[in-house]
């Protein structure tokens, strides 16, 4: 798998700006894509040093939808939570 399809966006939510300031970020990323391959690829966009990369895996949600109610489901999210020990990710803008 290359490098740019690992990550796929930050997580930016109140939990994540949390995290941030004890330097741990959270990122979505490829359903298929290891430990180690995350923290290559923060390591090497980012340009910082990657301590730990926790990894969870949050199913999908289901909908109910249009006048006859047809239920779908809401695709399968894998989240990274990234800490770093060298260095800073700019994610969030400074007031």
């Amino acid at each position: 798998m290359q490098i740019n399809n690992v990550l796929i966006a930050p997580v930016l939510t109140e939990k994540a700006t949390k995290l941030a300031s004890t330097k741990i970020y959270m990122f979505y990323v490829e359903g298929k894509a290891n430990k180690h391959q995350i923290g290559e690829a923060i390591k090497t966009l980012y340009g910082v040093k990657v301590g730990k990369v926790r990894v969870t895996n949050r199913a999908g949600k289901t909908r109910r939808i249009g006048k006859r109610m047809k239920t779908i489901s809401l695709p399968d999210k894998k989240i990274a939570y990234v800490q770093v020990t060298e260095g800073k990710i700019g994610l969030f803008p400074q007031a």
